[in-house]
């Protein structure tokens, strides 16, 4: 890793300079870009005496066919992320893009796979394990540990637990670099003030911040709505958060066989708890993108991707993040997330290579100096063309960002069921009688569908189909 280890330096010293860069200017970004930039773009200059593989890895002049509806090479020559620059400039190799528009790219890829056209690295998406791997467009990566770096100074150790809760049929075909896109409550403490209501980010760290809590405080706030006005508990995407937030999962898999857990009793108090917060007129069910500005909702929840543009609508509120609410009877905190991964195809002839580059982003995820880079080019603000702040992120609301993905702090969650295909997790057009179960378990309770009168009626509608896709991907192992 010597090697290695000086071009990190290198690479550290020429993006603190870009990073300088940036901040100087205003940043004109495109409209679809509501979410802080991306944290690894920098202009890296190739050295010529570190071309050559590490770990006994030799993959260089080696080009590598990455199908995917975004490309990871630069949009020109200044901003390289800092594993592509790795992946380059220490290994040798490239990377080739093909596009596949994003509705696209599954049928693409089947396509691709089938008549033998060359490629051999995907997105990672929930419908990977083990909807992907039986129909045959994934290879396991277990062969290419040595190419991962698994064995190499600690460098996965805190996501091997991670890493282990994808294994399928004794295979790991999903290895994650890093945890992602946790699911956050944001609230204004000016808010919790004028309220009198405790802080939530102060609860978490207390271990204090639980649904009991979450439901007092929702309910105290809409109680407290001056004459003539409505108020809301929360607005936002979280029915799979209060499942997740259990540790507890719809489908159990015990390394050999899935099993239907729907009938689990923390599962059905999580669904009465959304039964709960409906009944009681908390959920404000409008599409908003954002912390409501009109201060009529306490909470909002959503990815920590919209938490910039929050900040943006909300200049003088005063917002602040903290997980979603841990459970009472949770042993600790459940985190509902999603994982930065990349998938291995079936077919390609370049394992080792694509291994490598999953090695390159997890370096680039985990070396200090580039978690400091990552950090100043976060905070810097986005700004229309016209000058206007479009969004932000705070140093204290970053750290706290960062303290929610820590493995050694929090359990991220998976649940196999959101990999089964369609019946299980489609979206069907977001209506009852076309969307996947996943989706139905996580909405219908909380928007009040006219199908749905109690968590009893949703559960016996639906645990007949979870039964069908049990004993289907149990017969394909």
């Amino acid at each position: 890793m010597n090697k290695l280890k000086r071009v990190l330096a290198g690479l550290a010293a020429v993006s603190l300079f870009a990073v300088s860069a940036v901040s100087c200017q205003s940043k004109e970004t495109s409209e679809n870009n509501s979410h802080y930039k991306e944290e690894d773009e920098f202009t890296v200059p190739a050295d010529e005496a570190e071309l050559n593989g590490q770990s006994g890895v030799d993959i260089s002049g080696q080009e590598i066919v990455w199908l995917a509806d975004y490309d990871i090479n630069p949009t020109n020559n200044n901003d390289r992320s800092v594993a592509l620059s790795l992946f380059e400039d220490v290994y040798g190799a490239k990377v080739k893009f093909v596009l596949a528009d994003s509705n696209e790219k599954f049928t693409k890829l089947a396509a691709m796979i089938l008549s033998g056209d060359e490629v051999d690295m995907f997105p990672y998406e929930w419908d990977a394990v083990p909807n992907g791997v039986v129909k045959e467009q994934y290879e396991a990566l277990d062969p290419y540990f040595g190419a991962l770096g698994m064995e190499e100074d600690g460098l996965w150790d805190d996501m091997s637990d991670v890493i282990d809760m994808f294994e399928y049929n004794g295979q790991h075909y999903v290895v994650p670099f890093d945890v992602s896109d946790p699911l956050v409550i944001t609230y204004s403490r000016k808010m919790m003030e004028e309220e009198g209501l405790d802080d939530p980010y102060e609860l978490y760290l207390d271990g204090k911040w639980d649904w009991n809590k979450f439901m007092e405080m929702m309910e105290s706030f809409v109680s407290g709505a001056p004459e003539g006005t409505t108020r809301y508990g929360i607005n936002g995407w979280f029915g799979q958060a209060i499942i997740q937030s259990t540790g507890h999962t719809v489908i159990n898999y015990d390394g050999t066989k899935f099993e239907n857990n729907i009938d689990d009793p923390q599962i059905e108090k999580a669904e009465l708890l959304m039964q709960d917060i409906a009944s009681k007129h908390l959920y404000q069910p409008e599409w908003i993108g954002y912390f409501p500005d009109t201060h009529n909702t306490l909470f909002f929840a959503m990815g920590d991707w919209a938490l910039g543009t929050s900040n943006a609508k909300n200049p003088d509120s005063d917002l602040m993040v903290v997980p979603f609410p841990k459970s009472p009877d949770a042993d600790r905190n459940y985190l509902c997330c999603n994982y930065a991964a990349k998938m291995l195809v079936r077919n390609s002839t370049k394992g080792e290579a694509v291994a490598t580059y999953i090695k390159c982003e997890r370096v680039a995820a985990t070396q200090e100096e580039y978690r400091k880079i990552a950090k100043q080019k976060a905070l810097v603000e986005e700004k229309t063309a016209a000058g206007k702040t479009k969004s932000f992120v705070t140093e204290e609301q970053y750290d706290a960002l960062k303290t929610f993905l820590d493995p050694s702090k929090v359990t991220p969650m998976f649940d196999f069921a959101y990999g089964m295909g369609d019946r299980m997790n489609g979206d069907g057009d977001y209506t009852y009688e076309t969307r996947g179960v996943m989706n139905n378990l996580t909405q219908a309770l909380l928007e009040g569908d006219s199908h749905v009168d109690s968590w009893a009626t949703l559960r016996d509608s639906w645990t007949g189909v979870i039964d069908e896709e049990v004993k289907r991907f149990n017969e394909m192992r």
